[in-house]
């Protein structure tokens, strides 16, 4: 009877013993890092920014399913799957929240708003009202910069070195991904350059067939740094072959595809670097104490057998100027 009562005893210990473990469990729960991402899971190219991303929190100490728990969430170009994705976000915030991109930004802003986040990858944040300056973010937001006009000058500049019967320069946008295309639109317009500065909305692939049918002799095109472009870079890239028309891209991965050249800010890089203000504010540290910070890589790539294909002629002075020239 004593052994029976023992083991009883012992099995109600055990049961009692269980809560309390769980508890100990859920009190140590790992912080939580939402990555919102503009693209797909199956990009590439984003899919290395974000290894180099979780590199560098590892090199920090961050560890994912040790210290922290990393979820990304991908938004494949479509505003309405943006929308519900960030709403879900909202109602179980993680510690912190990673947004690739203006165009997760676009839902990000206005419905997280008390949640730390940290934005990478994104053209002028200030104009674009995500923070108060760049110095003091103020409020829950702060993040890394992609560009400013004076890098889409430069690009303008070597795509006229490129293809000298260049005058006139088309932005192609999507609206819907990146709002602040009409306020960029018209900076541009207004800034010193030599070319005749006019914009492309295009909401699918079709639209950049029949956009760049149909454009005059003379024009360059300058594909936005945007989620809409990256997806669609295919399709871009083929119609500007086919139609003759030379155009310049934002990031490497277009040229390795085939586009004509690149130069701007390595988007690596600045996701890469968006893991130290991650792992201050998973320490304390609050956004609006971070300064927003600018790109300091920077990438000129040509792809030498695209512009023998459009029959241009790479001069030396390119040549030697470029990062990388693909053959």
């Amino acid at each position: 009877m004593g052994m029976k009562r023992r083991a009883f005893l012992g099995a109600l210990g055990g049961a009692a013993a269980w809560p309390m473990t769980a508890r100990a469990q859920q009190t140590a729960r790992l912080p939580r890092v939402v990555g919102v991402v503009g693209t797909n899971e199956s990009d590439g190219p984003v899919q290395s920014w974000l290894k180099g991303f979780e590199s560098a929190l590892g090199d920090l100490g961050w560890s994912h399913g040790r210290t922290v728990h990393l979820d990304y969430r991908w938004a494949r170009g479509d505003v309405e799957r943006l929308r519900t994705i960030v709403a879900e976000i909202a109602k179980e915030p993680p510690d912190v929240i990673l947004a690739v991109g203006t165009f997760p930004m676009t839902a990000v802003k206005p419905t997280i708003t008390s949640v730390p986040v940290v934005f990478a990858v994104v053209n002028d944040p200030v104009a674009q009202g995500f923070v108060s300056s760049m110095a003091k973010p103020g409020g829950n937001i702060t993040g890394f910069s992609l560009m400013d006009y004076s890098v889409l000058g430069k690009a303008m500049e070597l795509l006229g070195q490129l293809a000298p019967a260049t005058t006139r320069i088309t932005l192609m946008f999507n609206p819907d991904t990146y709002p602040y295309y009409d306020t960029y639109l018209k900076s541009v317009q207004a800034s010193a350059t030599p070319f005749k500065v006019t914009g492309l909305r295009v909401h699918s692939a079709a639209e950049i067939e029949a956009g760049i049918a149909n454009l005059p002799p003379g024009s360059g095109i300058v594909a936005a740094p945007d989620s809409f472009t990256t997806l669609n870079r295919w399709p871009i890239i083929r119609a500007t072959a086919q139609h003759r028309i030379p155009a310049t891209y934002p990031y490497r991965h277009f040229v390795v595809d085939g586009g004509l050249m690149a130069y701007g800010p390595d988007p690596g890089d600045i996701v890469r670097r968006s893991a130290s203000y991650i792992d201050r504010i998973l320490k304390g540290a609050k956004p609006e104490d971070l300064p927003v910070q600018a790109p300091t890589k920077f990438e000129f790539l040509i792809n030498a057998k695209t512009a023998k294909t459009l029959g241009l002629q790479v001069p030396s002075s390119l040549m030697f100027t470029a990062d990388e020239v693909i053959e």
